[in-house]
């Protein structure tokens, strides 16, 4: 079973950037599509950001189109999230997750998950 372990949220004013981190265990991060998702309080969990295994293809939320930037890094087996421009309704919990397969957008489409990490953007 693999483990997720994400870091880097915390509190930033509105403007402000935070980049999360999730680093994979095992040997196999390189095979599957990882992503980030967000759950705010009374809200579902809902996908932000997907990138596909090789890194190639990525996907977006509408409403993060432009102000986040996800990535990977094969050799570390890290999956990255840059957000940037952040606004008050970015405040969320935010989960890293593997994809089951090649790549994936789709909630349905990734199996294995993080702990979270608070991301709090004041105005």
């Amino acid at each position: 079973q693999v483990q997720l372990v994400e870091s880097g949220g915390g509190l930033v004013q509105a403007g402000g950037s935070l980049r999360l981190s999730c680093t994979a265990s095992g040997r196999t991060f390189n095979r599957y599509a990882m992503g980030w998702f967000r759950q705010a309080p009374g809200k579902e969990r809902g996908i932000v950001a997907a990138i596909s295994f090789s890194g190639s293809t990525t996907s977006y939320a509408d409403s993060v189109k432009g102000r986040f930037t996800i990535s990977r890094d094969n050799v570390k087996n890290t999956v990255y999230l840059q957000m940037n421009s952040l606004k008050p309704e970015d405040t969320a919990v935010y989960y890293c997750a593997r994809g089951r397969g090649f790549y994936g957008t789709n909630y349905e489409d990734f199996g294995s998950w993080g702990q979270g990490t608070q991301v709090t953007v004041s105005s």
